[in-house]
């Protein structure tokens, strides 16, 4: 992988994370177009992976540093209440992770097809999420928390965007826009950690964990994937305020229809 390609891969990571397009999708296309595999395509993913972890820590600081406080207090208050929730909705992804990551990722693997067919389901939750009108609630609930943390977990599947199935979820079941995009971001940040754990755990048992791929590379592919986190982690809050998910739902379901035609070529 030279630096362009990191630069690219990264712009793609940090803009896709946020957007509900599917970052594991768009890196599987990215890197299948690249011809980019193994253990350079596993470094590079912890690599931007935590750099898009950063940039929530950058545009989400008010948020986290109020919930931190309020924790701290160590009572029953809206803060640790929030936390909670994002606790509960921790739990199904934790359980796919440790138990079934390995056999999700070898029945399905990352192949063109199942990427396109994702991108399509994505479409579906994105579209329905927007001609749904369901009674708003004032607060998430855990209930809600651990229905959105499913969903979350489901998105597991490459092509099937995180933040899209989560958001849209908490779309249908009533929650409020404004509080919806900031929380859904938030319960990424412990299991992206926890996944790129991981995935370094699982390298550093063979002899070249890391591959051959350069420290400039990464470099480049970390700096583009924070500051494109940190500019569409900021634009998805304004979009899913503004109810505009709609777009998304299309450009998802045109580029999943071209990597279906794609992988029979």
């Amino acid at each position: 992988m030279d630096w362009l390609q990191a630069l690219i891969l990264g712009l793609v990571q940090g803009l896709t994370e946020y957007l509900p397009v599917s970052s594991s999708g768009h890196l599987a296309i990215g890197s299948y177009l690249f011809g980019i595999e193994g253990e350079e395509n596993l470094a590079f993913t912890v690599v931007v992976h935590v750099a898009t972890i950063l940039s929530t820590f950058v545009i989400l600081w008010s948020e986290i540093d109020w919930i931190l406080r309020g924790l701290f207090k160590f009572k029953m208050n809206d803060e640790t209440k929030y936390f909670l929730n994002i606790v509960v909705s921790m739990i199904p992804i934790g359980i796919v992770g440790v138990f079934f990551k390995d056999t999700v990722e070898e029945v399905f693997g990352s192949g063109l097809l199942i990427v396109g067919c994702m991108l399509l389901l994505t479409a579906a939750l994105l579209t329905f999420s927007y001609y749904a009108k369901p009674r708003i609630k004032e607060e998430i609930t855990w209930k809600d928390a651990l229905i959105i943390g499913l969903a979350q977990a489901a998105a597991v599947m490459p092509g099937l965007s995180r933040s899209g199935s989560t958001i849209a979820t908490g779309l249908m079941l009533g929650n409020k826009k404004e509080k919806l995009a900031q929380f859904s971001f938030l319960m990424v940040i412990p299991p992206i950690l926890g996944e790129a754990l991981l995935d370094v755990l699982k390298a550093m048992k063979g002899s070249n964990p890391f591959g051959d791929i350069s420290t400039l590379s990464l470099a480049v592919g970390f700096v583009a994937a924070f500051i494109s986190g940190c500019l569409a982690c900021k634009w998805m809050i304004n979009i899913v305020k503004k109810g505009k998910l709609i777009y998304f739902g299309i450009y998802c379901a045109i580029v999943g229809a071209i990597t279906i035609i794609c992988s029979f070529l």
